[in-house]
């Protein structure tokens, strides 16, 4: 499975829950998450996408531990069923 097809599933499955995805490019900042999602219970998350067997290069990491330390909601998500389980999860909190 290619990471299009991890982030093509994640749009379909945050919009048939009601939620609403951005692509995300910061043409100042290197690393900054592949999208956006907007859900219906009024949480935003940044959500990383990946292939299943992908790298995390390091400054997705370090926007990944910026946005923890933030207190941001953050993802890293890397085949359908995982974003099966977080949108699951993540609607309910």
């Amino acid at each position: 499975m290619r990471e299009s097809e991890v982030e093509r599933y994640f749009d379909w499955a945050v919009q048939m829950a009601g939620g609403k995805t951005y692509k995300f490019k910061s043409p100042t900042q290197a690393g900054v998450t592949d999208r956006i999602a907007c859900l219906p219970n009024g949480q935003t998350w940044f959500v990383e996408l990946k292939a299943p067997g992908g790298r995390l290069r390091p400054l997705q990491a370090q926007f990944a531990d910026t946005m923890r330390a933030l207190k941001q909601r953050h993802a890293i998500l890397w085949n359908k069923e995982q974003v099966d389980e977080w949108l699951t999860v993540s609607i309910r909190l």
